[in-house]
């Protein structure tokens, strides 16, 4: 097996909701804002070479939305999800499988691309993909409650559906292929899943939305987007514990700077260690 790091960009998200109830003057120390209190996060997928596939882990926000969608985001950067894969010699038809966390609109965007700029026609990003997601977090995504509405779009799914490459995953701990397992979660939305990767004889968590960054790993460090917060406190402490046991690395898709890190026991509780970067193991 082998991992490679996909940059898609950056955006903006309001500081506030990214940290829940922590008080500004405690987080702003590790993620300042600017004068609309917005911070910059990232939008790193993941890669995943083994035998005869190739699966990409959550697509970022993609480009089809208008420019009024874009502005409240502020997208910036250079590096987009088909640069990245063009980057390491691969096109969209390379792509076996796309492996979905959940469907906000960051995280899959762009699974689906849109055929002619300005209207209403599109078709998946990844022609020869088999798209993997959880049944619920499908159905939650096609009737949603008032909480997550503006996250699902239907232009980022129906797609998907109408082009019959769906495959629905079992819930719990489970098993894509030997090497590819994962786990759900309840708390940030409906059965969001995790990927828990062995490589090079290190376990590698993709933490998606449940650690969306180092500033996020403390226990009570929760999002205001999560639907039922109690619940993520609960699965990040045992996930937490599980990790610092048997040394577990996380990746980080929304941290601005840090792509992985360990995590270790401190008189504080569960803290991250020191990052590094997925080409440094």
């Amino acid at each position: 097996m082998q991992l490679y790091t996909i940059n898609t960009g950056f955006f903006k998200l309001d500081g506030g909701a990214m940290f829940g109830v922590v008080p500004k003057s405690i987080w702003q120390r590790t993620n300042p804002a600017d004068e609309k209190n917005l911070c910059t996060w990232a939008m790193r997928c993941l890669l995943v070479q083994a035998e005869k596939r190739l699966i990409l882990i959550d697509t970022g926000i993609g480009t089809k939305q208008d420019a009024r969608f874009f502005s409240f985001y502020d997208l910036h950067g250079e590096a987009t999800l088909l640069s990245s894969l063009g980057e390491l010699g691969f096109r969209p038809s390379d792509i076996t499988d796309v492996f979905l966390t959940h469907l906000h609109f960051d995280h899959v965007g762009g699974a689906v691309k849109a055929l002619k700029p300005g209207e209403d026609d599109y078709a998946a990003t990844f022609p020869n993909a088999v798209y993997h997601v959880s049944e619920r977090q499908w159905a939650t995504a096609m009737a949603p409650n008032p909480r997550e509405r503006a996250s699902f779009l239907r232009e980022n799914l129906l797609p998907l559906e109408e082009a019959g490459v769906l495959n629905f995953l079992k819930e719990g701990s489970s098993s894509l292929f030997e090497g590819f397992d994962y786990l759900t979660v309840d708390g940030h939305t409906e059965a969001m899943l995790l990927p828990k990767l062995t490589y090079k004889g290190q376990t590698i968590v993709y933490a998606a939305d449940l650690i969306p960054s180092v500033a996020h790993v403390p226990v009570n460090y929760v999002m205001g987007y999560d639907v039922r917060p109690l619940t993520t406190m609960a699965e990040k402490g045992d996930i937490l514990r599980a990790a610092e046991e048997d040394n577990w690395l996380f990746f980080y898709e929304h941290d601005p700077v840090n792509e992985l890190s360990s995590v270790v026991k401190t008189e504080r509780g569960i803290r991250a260690g020191e990052p590094m970067r997925l080409r440094d193991l």
